[in-house]
């Protein structure tokens, strides 16, 4: 192996095939390495605080944090330089996650190892070494008109099928409402605020990337939100103890009225329902982009592009005009 040692040059066999363990002999001719000794569990404190004083959002934060937690259990005090991509592939081994999860850990993993090399604490980042898992995404399949109706049916007959339900049960069928016309996110739903919805247009900064988003919705939705009694500030959350208790309790509501409608679904269906309806109706895809409070109209594209009207008339278009070349 060749390599260096206090700025020489040094060849030396090292009677190993892992490149790894290569690296890791080399470190060890090198005791004065300049390189700050930081374990694993103090490089993942130092790295958490980072995110909280870059003011990353809540979700992003709880994820580092939970990466953190996994990494000081499964190295302890070991030095993050002596990490290997042996070491983060058997530690991989143990993620019990659908592949498309598998591939935004990976990332979070390999934006860890960035920040402590640029940190100085070790000199590369193990984390590239791993293959990302093959991860095909799940087609956005919107509702359909007959589905929806349906679907408003069971949410309808909601308080008569639960009594107990009370005013909670008079919002669900404006919920589903907002989630369908608005295109918002269960959570970000779960979070409207009463303030939020003036002149027939409802203002979020949607909980995924902090994005100012105005959506105009119909008047049948405006009036379906001023017909319920509001929590306080929201409209379907008490605001007392965390939201992710109140997605909880919808999640499960919109479960029952699924299966009362007979209806195989899932909240973020609505969501799709409402980007496909505009991207069928020749709304460009950077508008979508922008109505969705998604960061970056690539990330539109990569999930609805082939609901684009526009692309899709193309293509109609040219194999029409294919049939009379071949005349």
């Amino acid at each position: 192996m060749f390599g260096s040692v206090r700025g020489k040059r040094v060849r030396k066999a090292l009677d190993t095939v892992s490149w790894g363990r290569a690296e890791e002999i080399l470190r060890e001719l090198d005791p004065d390495d300049a390189h700050e000794k930081i374990t694993i569990t103090v490089a993942g404190e130092r790295f958490i605080a980072d995110c909280e004083s870059r003011k990353l959002g809540k979700e992003t934060v709880g994820k580092y944090k939970l990466l953190k937690t996994e990494m000081s259990e499964a190295f302890g005090k070991m030095e993050v330089k002596r990490v290997s991509p042996d070491d983060l592939a058997k530690y991989r081994e143990t993620w019990k996650l659908a592949p498309i999860s598998s591939r935004k850990k990976l990332e979070r993993l390999r934006t860890f190892f960035r920040f402590a090399e640029e940190r100085g604490w070790t000199r590369h980042n193990p984390a590239l070494k791993l293959k990302a898992p093959i991860a095909k995404p799940n087609p956005k399949l919107p509702f359909t008109d007959s589905e929806m109706e349906k679907i408003l049916w069971a949410a309808e007959q909601y308080p008569e099928l639960y009594p107990m339900s009370g005013e909670y049960g008079k919002k669900v069928k404006p919920f589903i409402l907002v989630l369908r016309y608005a295109g918002l996110r269960i959570r970000d739903g779960v979070c409207l605020k009463t303030s939020d919805v003036k002149d027939g247009k409802i203002f979020i900064h949607t909980q995924k990337t902090g994005t100012p988003v105005w959506v105009p919705i119909p008047q049948t939705v405006v009036e379906a939100l001023a017909s319920i009694k509001t929590f306080g500030s929201y409209f379907f959350w008490s605001g007392n103890g965390l939201p992710k208790s109140g997605v909880a309790d919808w999640q499960r509501t919109l479960s029952k009225v699924f299966d009362d409608a007979g209806v195989k679904g899932n909240p973020h269906r609505f969501r799709h329902t409402f980007a496909t309806t505009l991207l069928q109706n020749g709304v460009s895809i950077e508008n979508v982009a922008a109505l969705l409070g998604h960061a970056s109209s690539a990330i539109t594209s990569k999930h609805y592009d082939h609901w684009v009207k526009a692309r899709q008339d193309e293509l109609e278009s040219a194999v029409i005009k294919s049939w009379g070349a071949n005349r």
